[in-house]
């Protein structure tokens, strides 16, 4: 049997959209140590207010919380620690080289398994303006609205 390539995803930040304004996306592969693996494969993360930073030519990802696995005893560690990001050596510097633009960031998306190996898809992402928020909700709800009409003249 073979395996999927791309699951339902464990975890998505659906504030980053709504936040932000994603001009780029990677994924990269994040370092997992114990027991971890095992909370992520039962959802059991929050990308909420993550960010990642490079330091030293290498990508951590920091405030993403994993729970503590439940059977994990002692090897279970620290949730909010900070874990390395896998990534190209090209695209790391290629992230560098944009965060150190003013009002630039990389936060995570989503949370998948592929493979069977836990994937991150990040995003170069700058802030919005309020107004910027107001309108892209003013546009989310015209397209409901043509949606709607359409379903009923197609009836």
């Amino acid at each position: 049997m073979q395996k999927n390539i791309e699951d339902k995803p464990l975890a998505q930040n659906k504030k980053a959209r709504h936040d932000y304004e994603v001009f780029e996306t990677f994924e990269a592969g994040i370092v997992l140590t114990g027991t971890e693996i095992k909370s992520v494969r039962q959802a059991r993360i929050q990308l909420r207010d993550g960010f990642a930073r490079v330091r030293n030519g290498e990508v951590w990802l920091s405030n993403v919380h994993i729970a503590p696995f439940e059977q994990g005893n002692i090897f279970n560690v620290d949730e909010m620690r900070t874990r390395k990001l896998l990534l190209k050596q090209r695209e790391i510097q290629k992230i560098e080289r944009e965060l150190t633009g003013s009002g630039v960031t990389f936060i995570p998306l989503k949370v998948y398994l592929k493979n069977g190996f836990a994937k991150v898809l990040m995003g170069l992402a700058r802030g919005k303006k309020e107004y910027d928020k107001r309108e892209s909700i003013r546009r989310k709800e015209q397209n409901r609205d043509i949606a709607r009409q359409l379903k009923q003249f197609n009836r």
